[in-house]
């Protein structure tokens, strides 16, 4: 190793390190003149002179003691150059005398290059180093980072620290090592930037407790600064209760844990839910142990839902069913209960491992069915308020926790079977009379129709059989139609007994529901309570008058209404309706009568039993045919006439009951 020093040059000037280990060369500071803004040239330029004057005078005070020293030295010394004068001036470096540079011994290069080692930093790109605050102006901020100049950073990098004074250390990145002014570029916000990555990464990998800021609220959770970078803080990581109100940690400096990092995207994710729960385990722990099924312990309200309350029993939770919430029947726990409210509560069941506990509330209180006094009965008269409909009836509470049914068969003296809404809507408040009373079952069934007379009592009186009515339909069958009468008083209408003429195949041919109709009783039923009606026997039986108007061989002129595969339709009048087959249609041109054609018919067959009418209109022209419906003609009348009783045949009878009566 070996050095020069120019003594022609003041001490400031350049001063070259030559390592034959490294041959890198290291100017010292006050190289070449450094630039700043217009703002700091001159303070920077006063702090430069005040340290090149010191060290110039420490330089003129050690070179004067080294001479003092070469004075005293013993003159015998020979030289090189008295030694071997040849020699010396073959070696003789003539650039450095020229240039005016003498050599410098080892020792005190070796002394000077430990001190640059101390004092100076290896300036390189993008490399973050500690730096002292030296000089502040309005606008910025001069940093000493023990280089050959100082950088400049503006304050508006520290607006996050207003107290920054001189002296105080900083983390800087050295931006650029030396730009076309020869100015060292720093940058305190790129710094913290990758210094707040690494705390930020270390914490996460050795789990460790950070401090942050609440910034403000977001969607779904709030923003925390954590070492400068703007992390995620959910709302569920916030605390182990369900938060209502976020703005309340707004400004607030908390402790959080780093939970998730996400490099690609450079999300932090922070959590004061895990911080918590940390300790609320070793309660839980401790709390758990101590549990037994009948134990009263205090707890808050943490949660409200539609199925029931979560408690916090000072780190556990419990669940208190809507239905252990009260005796009465509520709809929503928030009726019993509020959130934070503090209250009572009676361990019902848990599980092996103790993370599902049963809590009771209304546990607490006495049952109200062992409270019930012995003077309600059955056949009491009681009132209450409709709380529950179902389809098969409502439920009325009496009192407090103590509720009966009352069936919908129970709210009507009639047999026709409607639903619970039809007659009561919850919250009203009715009379009723106990039907039944089970204490140990606490079962309790009601009535209401028995607070009126049953209308089957006198109901042979009010309507005996052949007697005319008017009802209300209320409902069909298939088979028939239902007919109230009055209330509690129904009766069928068969099919068969709606029409005397009309083939009626479901009763919504023939009328409405809420239709009145006539009717008349045609069977009773007491016991069974049933009622058989009919509407056709309010008028006369038309086939009666008909059986003579349509007898067999009479004349009639109509019209083919429908063909159809057998035959033809024709309609004599809005109640007889004839059938034609297919060979009677046949003309006496030989062609047969077509739908909407009018002709003159026979009637050839009449049933009134069956209402079965057939006509004919080849017979009028066929004398053959003719004949035969004649003869089906005299037959008729015949068996009529064999069916009349004669004079003769009274007489018969007579004599012969006078020779019974005579022992004969």
């Amino acid at each position: 190793m070996r050095g020069i020093i120019d003594k022609t040059k003041p001490f400031c000037a350049e001063v070259v390190i030559i390592s034959e280990k490294t041959q890198n060369t290291k100017p010292f500071r006050g190289s070449r003149p450094y630039k700043l803004g217009s703002s700091t040239k001159e303070a920077h330029y006063k702090m430069a002179e005040e340290k090149t004057k010191k060290t110039a005078a420490k330089a003129v005070k050690e070179t004067a003691t080294e001479t003092a020293v070469v004075e005293e030295a013993p003159k015998q010394e020979v030289s090189a150059q008295q030694e071997n004068p040849e020699k010396f001036l073959k070696d003789f470096n003539w650039h450095n005398y020229e240039e005016g540079i003498d050599p410098v011994d080892g020792e005190q290069l070796e002394e000077f290059e430990k001190l640059v080692a101390e004092n100076f930093v290896d300036t390189l790109d993008d490399e973050v180093v500690d730096g002292e605050v030296i000089h502040i102006t309005d606008r910025d901020a001069i940093i000493d980072i023990n280089a050959k100049s100082e950088g400049v950073i503006s304050l508006n990098e520290f607006r996050y620290n207003p107290d920054l004074k001189v002296g105080d250390k900083v983390e800087v990145l050295i931006d650029v090592r030396e730009d076309a002014t020869g100015q060292l570029i720093l940058s305190h916000r790129k710094a913290r930037t990758i210094k707040a990555w690494d705390r930020v990464n270390a914490a996460h990998d050795e789990a460790t407790v950070v401090n942050g800021f609440v910034k403000c609220r977001t969607k779904g959770g709030m923003i925390v600064d954590v070492f400068g970078i703007e992390a995620f803080l959910p709302g569920s990581q916030i605390d182990v209760k369900p938060i209502r109100d976020y703005d309340i940690y707004v400004g607030k400096t908390m402790e959080f844990k780093v939970v998730k990092i996400n490099h690609e995207f450079k999300n932090v994710v922070v959590s004061h839910k895990a911080l918590i729960e940390a300790d609320i385990e070793e309660q839980k722990k401790e709390i758990i142990g101590q549990l037994e099924k009948g134990q009263v312990l205090e707890g808050v309200v943490k949660n409200i839902t539609s199925y029931g309350v979560f408690v916090d029993l000072g780190g556990v939770d419990g669940l208190v069913h809507i239905t252990d919430l009260s005796w009465s029947r509520i709809n929503h726990p928030n009726e019993i209960v509020e959130l934070d409210q503090k209250l009572n509560v009676v361990i019902l069941d848990f599980d092996e491992d103790k993370t599902r506990i049963q809590l009771g509330l209304k546990q607490l209180n006495a049952h109200p069915w062992e409270a019930l006094g012995e003077e309600m009965k059955v056949g009491d008269n009681v009132e209450g308020k409709v709380v529950v409909i179902a389809d098969y009836g409502a439920f009325i509470e009496v009192a407090e926790g103590v509720e009966g049914l009352i069936h919908v068969s129970e709210m009507s003296w009639s047999t026709h079977l409607r639903s619970a809404q039809d007659f009561v809507n919850v919250g009203d408040k009715v009379n009723a009379q106990i039907l039944t009373l089970d204490r140990e079952e606490r079962k309790m069934s009601l009535g209401i129709k028995q607070l009126t007379p049953d209308p089957w009592t006198d109901i042979t009186t009010k309507y005996p059989v052949g007697s005319k009515h008017e009802g209300i339909v209320r409902n069909f069958t298939n088979f028939g139609v239902f007919v109230e009468l009055e209330e509690g008083i129904d009766g069928l209408i068969y099919i068969s007994d709606l029409s005397w003429t009309k083939k009626v195949k479901h009763p919504s041919e023939f009328t409405n529901i809420g239709d009145k109709l006539e009717v008349i009783v045609l069977e009773l039923d007491v016991e069974g309570r049933k009622l058989s009606l009919g509407h056709k026997q309010t008028t006369e039986n038309p086939w009666d008058k008909y059986s003579d108007e349509f007898a067999v061989g009479s004349m009639h002129t109509a019209s083919i209404d429908e063909m159809v595969d057998k035959g033809a339709i024709i309609n004599f009048n809005e109640d007889i309706t004839a059938f034609v087959p297919k060979r009677h249609l046949e003309k006496e041109d030989g062609t047969d009568l077509k739908k909407g054609e009018e002709a003159q018919f026979q009637i050839i067959e009449f049933n009134k039993e069956f209402k079965k009418v057939v006509a004919s209109h080849m017979t009028i022209h066929k004398e053959e045919e003719a004949k035969i419906v004649k003869q089906a003609a005299k037959k008729a009348k015949q068996q009529a006439d064999e069916a009349k009783p004669t004079l003769g045949d009274a007489n018969s009878a007579l004599q012969a009951l006078k020779d019974k009566m005579d022992g004969k």
